[in-house]
C-alpha cells in the first residue's frame, strides 16, 4: 500500500517520539507499506515545528523520515482534480493533488478541518485515512 503523508502527520514524527505515527514508519520499514510526501507538506511541518516545538523537532522530523519518498509538486490535471474537490482550505489542495498525482492508494491526514467530510471516502482512486485507521488496516493485512 502507497500512502501519501499529510503534512500534519509529518510534524507528529517530528514532535511526538511516542506518536503511532513511529508505528507506520516502523512498518515501512520492515517492507509493509511504502511512505511518500511532497517537499511542500515537508516545508509546512518544518515551519510549524520550528514555531510550536521544542529545539530538536526539524532535526527529529528529518532523521525519523529519512525513507519518506519525496514525489514531485503536482501539476497538471491532478492540480485541477483537487482545486474541483473545493477543500475548506485551499491551502491543502498542492497536499491533495500531490497525492492524486503519484498513484497513492492512501493520504493519511488528522486535517478534519480540510479533509474531515473525506475520511473513509475517495477522491479518485485516493481513500483519506485517519493515521489510526490507517494503523489498523496495515496491521490487518500482516
Amino acid at each position: 500500500m502507497r500512502l501519501f503523508l499529510d503534512a500534519n502527520i509529518l510534524f507528529l514524527a517530528g514532535y511526538s517520539p511516542s506518536s503511532p505515527v513511529h508505528d507506520l514508519l516502523a512498518l515501512a520499514a520492515q517492507g509493509d507499506c511504502e511512505l511518500l510526501s511532497s517537499e511542500y507538506a515537508f516545508e509546512e511541518a518544518r515551519r510549524n515545528l520550528a514555531l510550536k516545538s521544542p529545539a530538536g523537532s526539524v532535526e527529529r522530523l528529518e532523521l525519523m523520515t529519512v525513507a519518506v519518498i519525496r514525489v514531485q509538486e503536482a501539476s497538471g490535471v491532478a492540480l485541477k482534480k483537487a482545486q474541483e474537490v473545493q477543500l475548506s482550505d485551499p491551502a491543502d489542495i498542492p497536499i491533495l493533488a500531490a497525492a492524486l498525482q503519484c498513484g497513492a492508494d492512501v493520504l493519511v491526514t488528522g486535517d478534519r478541518r480540510a479533509f474531515g467530510s473525506f475520511f473513509g471516502r475517495r477522491i479518485e482512486n485516493l481513500r483519506i485515512m485517519r493515521l489510526r485507521d490507517a494503523l489498523t488496516e496495515l496491521l490487518a493485512e500482516r
